[in-house]
């Protein structure tokens, strides 16, 4: 059997779901004999190739997400929601009981560590952040979830192992099983 293709992919969230996929620790061997990781921004900054399963931690929270997010569904067969922030924008979504604005000028212009200069940071490779940060089902069809704040390593290993299987993931099944 050829070896599948596998990408994963950070949008606005703090890197947890990444740091619980390296808790899998020597399990990713296993991975590795089923799947090529062919993008990850824990390893390279590669473009994104066609993919078998592609896990995206992270929700949309401004331009730039939501172009990737297109880009990312279009190449991938299989999308998994990685973690709360992808469901349901989690911590990266309190912004939106707040006006877009006044976040901004908060974290910019009035911010203590600014060191008085009260400056708005002007580059043309900043991100133009969106009025609402929005789960990633809000603007593509996500085809599986893994929830946690972060997953946990036994259920993030559980549901790769099952999708480069061909099996769909039950996850009331993975807090039963233990690998290692």
């Amino acid at each position: 059997m050829p070896k599948k293709k596998l990408a994963t992919i950070w949008l606005g969230g703090c890197s947890g779901c990444h740091m619980s996929l390296l808790d899998i620790d020597e399990r990713i061997l296993d991975v590795v004999k089923l799947a090529d990781i062919v993008k990850s921004p824990v390893v390279d900054g590669k473009e994104l190739p066609d993919v078998d399963i592609a896990l995206v931690e992270g929700s949309i929270t401004s331009d730039e997400h939501h172009r990737e997010i297109l880009h990312i569904r279009k190449k991938a067969k299989t999308l998994i929601a990685f973690g709360d922030c992808a469901v349901m924008t989690n911590v990266t979504g309190m912004r939106n009981y707040f006006n877009l604005e006044e976040v901004v000028n908060t974290s910019y212009l009035n911010a203590v560590s600014n060191d008085g200069q009260g400056e708005m940071p002007s580059h043309p490779c900043l991100l133009k952040l969106n009025d609402k940060v929005v789960p990633l089902q809000e603007v593509v069809k996500v085809d599986f979830v893994i929830p946690g704040c972060p997953p946990d390593a036994d259920t993030i290993f559980y549901v790769l192992f099952e999708f480069l299987n061909d099996r769909l993931p039950d996850l009331s099944k993975a807090k039963k099983l233990k690998y290692g």
